[in-house]
């Protein structure tokens, strides 16, 4: 079969690889009808992902149809259509049972597909732990609904969740590409008072003014007094970082009101620093980390009642085998791309 698989910094290849197999009897092997590219995919060509495993197939944003399962796997059945979560986890440690499922104690827990172990920016993959790493996709929800679910859908969710938003606040997004859009959408679903989106790019502050008209849109340049002029309490109640850059992690503290939550979603290529001194007195409690991505079953009807759509963020789509095509338009963030589609039968 085909696969993309990552050599070593900066080398990545469509390569001819064995199908998959059931290894364990908590194994599922899942077709895949789509995947995508995600930024998380482009640390790992930079070398900024130390566990990432030469030889290994990258892709963890993928759907498919489940073609064979182990002996242990109840919950999903050959035939269904899924979404894969970017997570596998065992949902029996002490961190799964606690929903911290992140940092699942097992050998293949927490991120490893596309990074330990192979993903699916290829013909099929294999899940471990299938029972809790696939959710089966409703009827009348398409691919493309479904495709962003188990990652960056994922992401947005778990983040709205641990922001702990009240209908009084005002919420500060930083960064509007995919992880923020995604996040935008889930944090609308706990009906804020004011919410802000700040981003660079201009086409990404207009796909959220088409959509979502009533949120509030600007570029870093002042975006502290834009903060400021928005808010009644000295900055915003709550801040969600998903820029991943220098800037928008000083931000991110700046735009914050004394006592406010900063959660902090965003993958860094290097160490970031917090000038305490300057911080003095503000109070911030930050929330940092890896996605828990155990909600891809609420995420999914959610999907399906209409209350979530990040189909508008797919601007291409790709066969499998132009995915070197996909990637470097991705990458360097060619023809207006916020989001690629790729065809894996293709």
């Amino acid at each position: 079969m085909r696969a993309y698989t990552y050599y070593g910094s900066g080398d990545l290849r469509l390569a001819d690889k064995p199908r998959p197999e059931i290894k364990e009897p908590g194994d599922a092997i899942v077709r895949v009808t789509l995947a995508s590219i995600c930024t998380s995919d482009l640390h790992i060509k930079h070398g900024s992902v130390p566990r990432a495993v030469p030889g290994v197939t990258i892709g963890h944003e993928m759907v498919g149809v489940v073609e064979a399962v182990g002996s242990g796997v109840a919950k999903v059945k050959p035939g269904e259509r899924v979404a894969v979560n970017v997570e596998t986890y065992c949902g029996e440690c002490f961190f799964c049972k606690n929903g911290w499922v992140n940092n699942c104690t097992d050998p293949d827990g927490g991120w490893a597909l596309g990074c330990r172990i192979d993903g699916g920016l290829a013909e099929y993959v294999r899940v471990p732990h299938a029972d809790t790493g696939l959710s089966v996709i409703p009827e009348g929800v398409t691919d493309e609904q479904a495709l962003f679910t188990g990652d960056i859908l994922a992401t947005g969710y778990w983040a709205a969740k641990i922001s702990e938003i009240g209908p009084g606040d005002t919420v500060l997004i930083i960064g509007g590409g995919p992880t923020g859009y995604c996040t935008l959408e889930c944090v609308l679903l706990k009906k804020p008072a004011r919410v802000i989106v700040c981003d660079r790019h201009p086409e990404r502050l207009e796909l959220v003014r088409a959509h979502h008209p009533e949120v509030l849109t600007t570029g870093p340049e002042g975006l502290r007094e834009y903060t400021l002029a928005h808010t009644e309490h000295g900055g915003a109640d709550r801040v969600i970082e998903c820029g991943g850059s220098d800037e928008s992690f000083q931000l991110a503290w700046q735009c914050a009101r004394p006592n406010a939550i900063v959660t902090v979603v965003a993958l860094y290529d290097r160490a970031q620093s917090l000038p305490l001194p300057d911080m003095y007195g503000k109070n911030l409690t930050f929330k940092t980390g890896g996605v828990d991505g155990c909600d891809c079953g609420e995420i999914l009807r959610l999907i399906a009642a209409g209350k979530i759509d990040t189909t508008p963020l797919i601007t291409h789509r790709y066969p499998l085998s132009n995915i070197e095509r996909a990637f470097e338009v991705f990458e360097h963030r060619r023809d207006g791309v916020i989001k690629t589609a790729v065809d894996c039968a293709r």
